[in-house]
């Protein structure tokens, strides 16, 4: 299936401190009705599903409106991209629902709400997402899960997991943190928010056994093949459908070619790997910070 993900705008109803976003909620104005339908008709002869993403999509009075026009171009999968908040109420998902969304894609960063919350920066969000997937899950709803990897989660993937399969989800996605500008230019915010990923490993490949073991589907994102021994077949990279990206004032026709040749790096050991040819790499922010000396090229 081909998609196309388009960002509606940067206001969130979360402040997060890993958010790749960044600053760009200051930055850039919100799409408009008009603007965005125009984009859904613009591409709805070329793919077949479309992401309504941001920011928060959610919290646009408009996105009834948008998913029911998305519904009547013909798109057939109509994924909302969000924090999840607003599913905590009912009536908003059983809205979303009749007008043509059918898949859904929450963010949950911790087992705890001290966790959670101490990540978006929004005392409550914890209760407000974990309750907007027990209602989906009760309206019989797919549902997608997030995690960004962060220093302060990573030991507590496997206790994220098991709450995720405890909840029913059909797909829990380990993301390793996207490191943005304000990040990067900030020696507190590494040391606060970047884990190295030989650290998270052992965390990551605890929390996708218990999914396997569950039967649900698992993968992780931004974490090389050579990090990922045993689990190769769990890499998100393989399977994320071909699209375009309509972002702030731009549009990446092509995300899947972006990914590999501007998003992400490969190191000076690399092309010695078996995996050289399907393996993306890192995002090019993290060798800046720690290196290339975790990446060890698999040979056999």
């Amino acid at each position: 299936m081909k998609r196309v993900d388009i960002k509606l705008g940067f206001q969130c109803n979360n402040r997060c401190r890993f958010c790749v976003q960044g600053n760009k909620r200051e930055k850039y104005s919100d799409k408009t009705t008009k603007q965005i339908k125009e984009i859904l008709r613009k591409t709805c002869k070329k793919y077949d599903g479309v992401v309504f993403t941001g920011g928060e999509p959610t919290i646009r009075k408009d996105l009834p409106e948008l998913v029911q026009y998305a519904k009547d171009l013909g798109f057939k999968v109509i994924q909302i991209q969000t924090n999840g908040r607003m599913f905590a109420y009912k009536d908003f998902c059983q809205a979303l629902i009749k007008k043509g969304a059918n898949e859904f894609a929450l963010a949950l960063h911790g087992h705890t709400a001290y966790l959670h919350d101490s990540l978006t920066t929004v005392p409550g969000s914890f209760e407000q997402t974990t309750t907007g997937i027990k209602n989906l899950k009760s309206l019989g709803q797919r549902i997608l899960m997030n995690t960004v990897i962060t220093k302060p989660n990573y030991k507590y993937l496997p206790q994220i997991a098991k709450l995720l399969v405890n909840l029913g989800v059909n797909q829990f996605q380990f993301a390793f943190v996207h490191i943005n500008q304000m990040i990067l230019s900030s020696p507190k915010l590494i040391d606060e928010i970047v884990p190295q990923k030989s650290r998270v490993m052992p965390y990551v490949k605890k929390g996708l056994q218990i999914g396997i073991d569950a039967g649900v589907s698992v993968m992780t994102e931004a974490i090389p093949y050579c990090f990922m021994k045993d689990y190769e077949d769990y890499i998100a990279e393989k399977i994320i459908p071909e699209g375009a990206v309509y972002d702030a004032t731009w549009s990446i026709e092509d995300y899947g070619k972006y990914r590999k040749t501007e998003g992400k790096a490969k190191g000076p050991d690399c092309p010695k790997c078996k995996h050289y040819r399907v393996c993306e790499g890192p995002w090019k922010e993290y060798p800046q910070i720690f290196g290339w000396q975790e990446f060890k090229p698999v040979k056999s």
